[in-house]
């Protein structure tokens, strides 16, 4: 079994981490083209509960036996190669594809592919594009790493010629795909335990760059990103907000501390009049990009128009999941700190009483790197919680603990557990309050807590 024979004829494929964000995608995907679904992970979770509702089987825990009768097996980048259901398949000679191959096959299959890159922000910016190109009737396939509610999850499976992609840097995932048109939102210092440094995260970006067959479409306001493009020999694009970009977003007026609206403008020139239902500078940058990438395609300024405000966000960016005794409680992926620091200064913006941050420091690695621009972002709310950090893939030989960042930052409190968090943050938050979980682990089950406990 090839992945082109995959495309011929529907078979059962074994998904190794099938609660991944970079997983259920695939799952979707392959479930609208007729495969037979079936999958492992360790923990179950809101994912793994949609896949069972899909028909998809999923086994919790990972066991040899599990892949008997599998036709091919995907695994997701943080499998190790001594698992023992990736060994099991190797014995019985079941084809193996890393999550990484599989999306550069898939994105073979489109030859109007657009790469949706960066540091930061690639989710939402994917999403977004995906809401205007779907909105916009020109029926993409959507691969994004994050839950969109206008296609249910972050895969969709189109029928047309047409691909929208989030191109993930990590282990140079990116460098698989095969992208007419690139986006790059902008190029920071992360994953610095594969990269090594800064310069090194610049050139892979300059090849995902190089790769592009047709357009690549950057911030301009960016140093990295301009950095990685200097004497490109491919077309760019520019978006941002200073003069000399060639999409920038003019005459910007805050409706709402979650609306906003801007005008369009192309070198000059006003395209529309757009407004955008999730809040702050970034998500501007974020939207210009989606908007730019979107007309390189075939949408029109008036789709943009009808389509974007339809977009309310994506799954644990800045999602409001309700309210406990008076208290909002909302849940957000960022675990850099950048993106820290632009999550919680939109939120100290937007008039609670006091903001709470609940971090779960993900990785010993981003840690210790990032452990003096951690503490930086985490004095901005009026209150900051710490969980234990949730080391992923690593093992801790960093020597470096919760501890460590909570004492650089003033009155901040750390627990081992969710549930002593979500105890100590309702008995202490007040109504007026927003409690924002942050983190690309599992902390949102600590916010389940909180509002379960409101309940």
């Amino acid at each position: 079994m090839t992945l082109d024979t995959l495309a011929q004829n529907p078979c059962r494929v074994h998904f190794i981490g099938v609660g991944g964000a970079g997983i259920f995608p695939l799952v979707q995907i392959f479930a609208a083209q007729g495969h037979t679904l079936q999958g492992s992970d360790n923990n179950p979770g809101d994912t793994t509960q949609a896949e069972e509702l899909m028909g998809v089987k999923v086994f919790i825990g990972h066991r040899a036996e599990q892949v008997a009768g599998a036709e091919l097996v995907i695994y997701s980048a943080a499998i190790p190669k001594d698992n023992p259901e990736l060994l099991a398949a190797g014995e019985l000679g079941i084809p193996v594809f890393e999550r990484a191959q599989v999306l550069g096959w898939l994105s073979k299959q489109y030859p109007l592919c657009i790469g949706v890159a960066g540091s930061h922000g690639k989710t939402s910016a994917t999403a977004m594009l995906s809401q205007i190109l779907v909105g916009a009737g020109l029926d993409p396939t959507c691969v994004i790493g994050g839950k969109l509610p206008l296609i249910g999850g972050g895969g969709r499976a189109g029928s047309g010629p047409l691909m929208a992609v989030e191109a993930c840097e990590y282990k140079d995932t990116f460098l698989s795909l095969s992208c007419s048109v690139s986006i790059i939102l902008n190029v920071d210092a992360d994953h610095l335990e594969y990269f090594g440094d800064l310069g090194g995260v610049i050139r892979s970006f300059r090849q995902f760059a190089q790769n592009t067959s047709r357009l690549v479409i950057a911030c301009g306001d960016d140093e990295n990103t301009r950095a990685a493009l200097r004497g490109l020999d491919k077309e760019v694009l520019t978006f941002g907000f200073e003069a000399g970009n060639d999409y920038t977003a003019e005459n910007i007026n805050i409706v709402e501390p979650t609306r906003q609206e801007f005008d369009l403008v192309f070198r000059g020139k006003r395209l529309a009049r757009l407004s955008l239902r999730v809040p702050g500078r970034h998500n501007i940058l974020n939207a210009l990009a989606a908007c730019a990438g979107a007309l390189a395609v075939g949408a029109t300024p008036a789709q943009l128009e009808e389509t974007l405000p339809g977009f309310r966000g994506v799954g644990r960016r800045f999602e409001v999941l309700g309210k406990a005794r008076g208290v909002t409680i909302a849940d957000d992926y960022a675990h850099h700190p950048i993106e820290l620091a632009a999550t919680l200064k939109v939120a100290m913006e937007m008039g609670y009483r006091q903001v709470w941050a609940v971090f779960q420091p993900f990785t010993f690695s981003r840690t210790k790197h990032f452990l003096d621009g951690f503490a930086q972002a985490l004095k901005i709310p009026h209150c900051t919680v710490l969980s234990a950090i949730m080391g992923g893939r690593e093992q801790n030989t960093y020597d470096v603990h919760t501890r460590d960042l909570a004492e650089k930052i003033p009155g901040c409190v750390w627990f081992e557990s969710f549930e002593e968090i979500a105890g100590y943050v309702m008995k202490n938050a007040q109504p007026g309050d927003l409690v924002l979980t942050l983190g690309c682990g599992d902390v949102y089950k600590c916010a389940k807590m909180m509002l379960g406990a409101g309940s």
